[in-house]
């Protein structure tokens, strides 16, 4: 016993002390607050209970006996160490450290341990918890690379996403707010256009985070609507709506706001495909609001067949919905002023006027009173329709009715003042705008100076420049001085484009469109020299700045516009070799010519000797996957008959067969009539043959060539044969009679046939005393030449010492008409050419025809 006592001391008896937080606790449930003052005394009260009890226990139990008192201490140091193991574990998981056997075993036993339990097949130390995670890791980076086709471009991921795993939780941080991941969403849906049944909108609107509530897509439709992504809009609200859990969730309002972004985008189709399906559910349908948004969007964009549609559904309950639902709602609506006025914005562009009578009419009628939008849209309307009188009587009954004009009222009358040529009117306008207090904006100035301008008065038009600078929200200075000179131009005052022009670069540096326009001046005016001066002063800008046409800003950049302008002033003023090199710089450039609105342009440059730019641009036109004008295909069937290659001719022919167009057969006779200076009656008949004996599609273009082809030829041969009946009628007067003194012939003219002079006859001379009007007068073409007409009728002036000269020539024009038939044009292709001229210029730049004196 003496042993035991040794090997365990006494440990004293632990003191009791109350659990304070049971106290709490039992406070809380039964409805009292735990205040300090409450809970000392409790525990207090519990510390005498436990007393008065252990004293009762003392009192009436007898005294433990020495094994009693021996168990009792060990059963208390027992739970101390219970305590104290407790305390120590919960310490060492607080602090995440690794522990490993019993903390009263030896480090050996635990090592024997480790050694026991493991396996034979690894030999090495243990692996740690640093080399697992590089290990993970590596296994991350495999894995992305490997999967990294799977992700698009546009779907590029962040490698902060990849490593959020790996990231030890710190409750220090908060989590991304609601807006963060609003942003984020917004941000990779509008990089890339998507639709609703995309696997990457899903994964992204999945990954976002969010539950998508209205608010939510509220948010995201915003974001989205700020960028101008009208198509992940509506990805996105099908996307929401199809699913499962906010199938039946739908808000009006989240509609509605796709509504008024499909309306600025300007997508009126989808946005009336929304409107109807709004129509058909109860939950979404459409309110005031909507009836707005959709109103708005049809107005400006001009359909009003539409909008009267919907005016009438505003009036109508729907049909697809149950009655019993609008026990306690009246969907019917009436429209307001806002819905007239998008009639009215809508009678604009169509140019409704006496709709606007209607408008004012259903607005008395509804008791509405038509507010200042209301008369600007309808003086719009009479600008636009050319009433001036009525827009002048709208703003009267303005003023009239209370309601304050504002700056785009003055603009619509300044515009009407200047269609109807009221100059002075006009600057009177203005300056009641400024007295009442009125501010004027960019527009209403620049009406004004672009009406100065074509009156002549450019230069009272800088005074309004000058008030635009200090208006806030104005126009950029080139665009007002381009208009200006537009104005000047349509005026006919040419000089005053020039002027304008040498003034602008005081203000502004011109651009681009202000070169256009320029080189649109000096084209119709037959100025030249200007026009190629200013286009080689601006391709030499496009390199290298030049501070006297730009100021030291930026270069210019020719385009389109600017190479079919000189192109075209160029034509008109038959400077063909330039014409060639525009052309040339043009096609190295990247630019095609505008065959709708430029075709005729190539047609005179082919008439001009340039069919190679001709072919070059079919070429091209075929490249792109476009049919080429019709100009372009007569042109080139012209030219393969007049160059002989009739096989050729028959193959554009019979692939102008396929094309969505026709041509009559007086438009192919015209073609020939204008051009038979061109084609001999053997090259019709040639032609006529190659299309007979070709295999050709029976399409009514051919049919149609073929027709006139055959009433040319008749034609031709009733004109020979009407040509040879008065040779001989003439010859059998002079032979035969002896009255008609004033004709006569003399013998040696009739040696001619068909140009030449029969063997064995001499040219005539000047001795002929034959008078020169008896005899009919008839031009020698090479018409007459290639038909083979006989030349008996010619004038005598003809037929003297120069008549052999003569002869020669129509000798040489007859081999040029009548030469084999197998030559053909080996004309290049579009590529050819191009390669040759990039190789030219690369090489030392293209060689202008007129700098090498030609």
């Amino acid at each position: 016993m003496e042993a035991l006592q040794g090997a365990h001391p006494q440990i004293p008896t632990p003191k009791f002390e109350p659990n304070t937080d049971q106290i709490k606790r039992n406070l809380t449930n039964k409805g009292v607050h735990p205040t300090p003052k409450i809970v000392h005394t409790l525990r207090k009260k519990q510390l005498q209970k436990h007393n008065r009890k252990l004293n009762r226990l003392n009192q009436q139990d007898p005294p433990l006996s020495e094994s009693q008192s021996q168990a009792l201490l060990e059963e208390t140091h027992f739970q101390t160490l219970k305590a104290e193991y407790r305390g120590f574990t919960r310490a060492v998981r607080s602090n995440n450290e690794l522990t490993v056997g019993m903390p009263w075993e030896g480090v050996e036993r635990i090592g024997f341990r480790e050694l026991a339990s493991g396996g034979g097949e690894y030999g090495g130390e243990k692996l740690k918890r640093e080399e697992l995670k590089k290990l993970r890791e590596m296994f991350e980076t495999r894995k992305r690379e490997e999967m990294k086709w799977v992700l698009e471009d546009d779907v590029e991921m962040n490698e902060e996403w990849f490593d959020e795993g790996s990231k030890v939780w710190d409750p220090a941080k908060r989590q991304r707010s609601e807006r963060e991941m609003v942003e984020f969403l917004v941000e990779r849906l509008s990089g890339t256009e998507f639709t609703m049944r995309d696997w990457k909108l899903s994964r992204m609107m999945k990954q976002s985070g969010l539950e998508f509530s209205e608010g939510q897509v509220l948010k995201v439709l915003n974001g989205l609507g700020t960028k101008k992504c009208w198509k992940q809009a509506l990805a996105v609200v099908e996307w929401v709506y199809k699913d499962r859990g906010n199938k039946h969730c739908k808000s009006r309002f989240v509609y509605t706001k796709l509504l008024a972004i499909l309306g600025k985008a300007g997508r009126p189709q989808e946005a009336l495909n929304i409107f109807n399906m709004m129509r058909v559910d109860f939950h979404i349908y459409p309110d005031i609001a909507a009836y707005h948004s959709i109103a708005v969007t049809l107005g400006q964009t001009g359909r009003l067949k539409e909008l009267l549609k919907v005016i009438e559904c505003m009036r109508q309950k729907p049909v697809k919905i149950n009655r019993n639902m609008f026990r306690n709602w009246d969907p019917i609506l009436e429209p307001d002023v806002v819905v007239y006025n998008a009639i009215l914005n809508a009678c604009v562009q169509s140019h409704q006027w006496k709709s606007v009578y209607w408008v004012f009419n259903q607005l008395r009628y509804s008791g509405l009173k038509p507010n200042g939008a209301t008369y600007g849209l309808a003086m719009e309307v009479m600008l636009q329709s050319g009433k001036y009188d009525l827009v002048h009587e709208l703003f009267r009954k303005m003023k009239k009715s209370g309601e304050a004009p504002k700056a785009l009222t003055y603009k619509v009358i300044v515009r009407a003042l200047w269609c109807e040529g009221k100059v002075n009117e006009a600057i009177e306008a203005v300056r009641d705008m400024e007295r009442r207090g009125v501010v004027g904006t960019s527009g209403v100035y620049y009406e004004l100076a672009c009406c100065l301008c074509k009156s002549g008065r450019w230069q009272d038009a800088l005074l309004q420049v000058e008030k635009m600078k200090n208006v806030t929200n104005t126009k950029p200075l080139e665009v007002t001085f381009t208009g200006m000179i537009k104005s000047s131009m349509e005026g006919g005052h040419i000089d005053d484009c020039v002027s304008i022009f040498e003034q602008m670069k005081n203000h502004c540096s011109p651009n681009i469109g202000t070169i256009n326009t320029m080189l649109k001046v000096f084209g119709r005016t037959d100025m030249f020299s200007k026009a190629k001066e200013l286009f080689e002063e601006t391709k030499a800008a496009k390199s290298d700045s030049d501070p006297s046409l730009e100021g030291g800003g930026s270069s210019l950049m020719p385009d389109e516009y600017t190479y079919t302008s000189m192109l075209k002033a160029s034509a008109s003023a038959l400077q063909w070799e330039y014409f060639e090199y525009v052309y040339k710089e043009m096609a190295l450039s990247g630019y095609q010519i505008d065959q709708s609105k430029n075709a005729s342009i190539l047609v005179e440059a082919s008439r001009a000797g340039k069919g190679y730019l001709l072919e070059h641009a079919f070429d091209r036109t075929l490249e792109a996957g476009e049919i080429p004008h019709l100009l372009f295909f007569i042109e080139m069937v012209y030219q393969a008959t007049a160059q002989h290659d009739y096989k050729r001719a028959a193959t554009l022919v019979n692939t102008m067969a396929y094309a969505p167009f026709q041509v009559s057969e007086r438009q192919w006779t015209d073609v020939f009539k204008k051009n038979e200076d061109g084609i001999s009656q053997d090259g019709l008949k040639k032609l006529l043959d190659a299309l007979e004996h070709c295999d050709v599609t029976s399409e009514a273009t051919l049919l149609n060539l073929k027709r006139s082809l055959q009433s040319l030829c008749r034609s031709y041969k009733s004109r020979d044969f009407s040509d040879s009946a008065s040779v001989s009628s003439l010859n059998d007067d002079d032979e035969g009679s002896d009255d008609n003194e004033g004709l006569i012939m003399p013998n040696h003219s009739l040696g001619y046939i068909n140009g030449k002079m029969s063997p064995g006859t001499d040219p005539p001379d000047d001795s002929s005393d034959a008078p020169v009007n008896e005899f009919p007068h008839r031009s020698s073409t090479r018409r007459d030449v290639a038909a083979d007409i006989e030349i008996v009728s010619r004038p005598l002036d003809y037929i003297s010492d120069e008549g052999l000269e003569l002869t020669e020539i129509d000798e040489e024009i007859e081999a040029l008409i009548y030469k084999d038939d197998s030559h053909k044009s080996h004309l290049p292709s579009a590529k050819e050419i191009m390669k040759d001229w990039k190789e030219r210029r690369k090489k030392g730049g293209i060689l202008i025809p007129f700098q090498l004196g030609m």
